[in-house]
C-alpha cells in the first residue's frame, strides 16, 4: 500500500491510542487527483456528526485535494468535507472513545488499496509541550548515536 499523503505533524503533536482504517466517499475527479498525489492532510481532522434518530457519521474536514486538471473547472471545492465509510460497530466504538475527555480523531495517511482510496486515522490524545521536548531530545540522541556508529 503506497501512501499518497502522510500527516507528519500528527505523530509529533499527538499520542496515538488506536489506529483505524476507513474508505472515503470521493467523486471521480477527486479520486484521479488523489491517486496522482495531489493531496494534503496538513491541518485536517476527523469529526463525528450526530443527527437526531440516526447513527453518527464520520467526516474528514480540511483535507485538501487539488482539483484534477482535466476536470470541469469550479466543479468541486478542494477542502469540502468528505464522508468516511465505517461500520456501525466502528462508529459506536468511536463515539464511546471520543466522549472521553481529551481524545480526538487525527488523520495519519491516505493510501490506495485495490484501486480504492483509504484513510488511516487514529484515536489520539494531544501532547503537552514538555512531551514534545522529550521527543526532540530522544530524536537528537538517536541521530548522534547513528553518526558515531558510522565512524
Amino acid at each position: 500500500m503506497p501512501a499518497i499523503a502522510i500527516n507528519k505533524k500528527a505523530k509529533f503533536d499527538y499520542e496515538m491510542m488506536e489506529t483505524l482504517s476507513a474508505g472515503l466517499v470521493l467523486s471521480g475527479p477527486e479520486v484521479k487527483s488523489a491517486k496522482a498525489g495531489q493531496v494534503s492532510l496538513k491541518g485536517a481532522f476527523v469529526v463525528l456528526k450526530q443527527r437526531p434518530g440516526r447513527l453518527p457519521e464520520a467526516y474528514l474536514l480540511n483535507a485538501t485535494i487539488t482539483p484534477y486538471k482535466f476536470a470541469i473547472p469550479g466543479s468541486l471545492d478542494s477542502t469540502r468535507s468528505r464522508k468516511l465509510l465505517l461500520t456501525k460497530k466502528e462508529l459506536g466504538q468511536l463515539v464511546g472513545k471520543t466522549a472521553q475527555e481529551g481524545l480526538t480523531l487525527v488523520p495519519l495517511s491516505l493510501y490506495t488499496k485495490n484501486g480504492l482510496v483509504k484513510l488511516d486515522f487514529a484515536i489520539a490524545r494531544g501532547k503537552k509541550k514538555y512531551d514534545k521536548r522529550e521527543d526532540i531530545k530522544k530524536r537528537d540522541v538517536k541521530r548522534q548515536l547513528q553518526r558515531l556508529m558510522k565512524r
